[in-house]
């Protein structure tokens, strides 16, 4: 199921939470940017695409945030996180895993 669209409109968490457990499960696919450096822009034809899953914590008008790395509860003076920050304008698809 495609649901890019749906997610359009503030629809997750509705801010970044320390360990917001969102139950909305993502796969989406992607286009990462590419750094060069100390090399040819030339050696490179393209973005990278990739795909990750994760749980949709925060969307905006521009981007969305997952989380692929949490804890399943909350440890003491835990405040940091793992995920990823997409901008939906490279995202190419995106559904929610059941």
């Amino acid at each position: 199921m495609f649901i890019k669209n749906k997610l359009k409109g503030g629809e997750g968490a509705s801010s970044i939470i320390p360990n917001s457990h969102s139950n909305r499960l993502i796969h989406a696919v992607y286009w990462d940017h590419l750094e060069f450096k100390n090399s040819s822009h030339q050696l490179y034809s393209d973005g990278n695409l990739r795909e990750a899953i994760g749980w949709l914590i925060l969307e905006t008008e521009k981007d969305i945030v997952i989380l692929y790395d949490r804890s399943v509860e909350r440890l003491p003076n835990e405040h940091l996180e793992s995920g990823l920050i997409l901008i939906k304008s490279d995202i190419i698809e995106m559904r929610e895993v059941k």
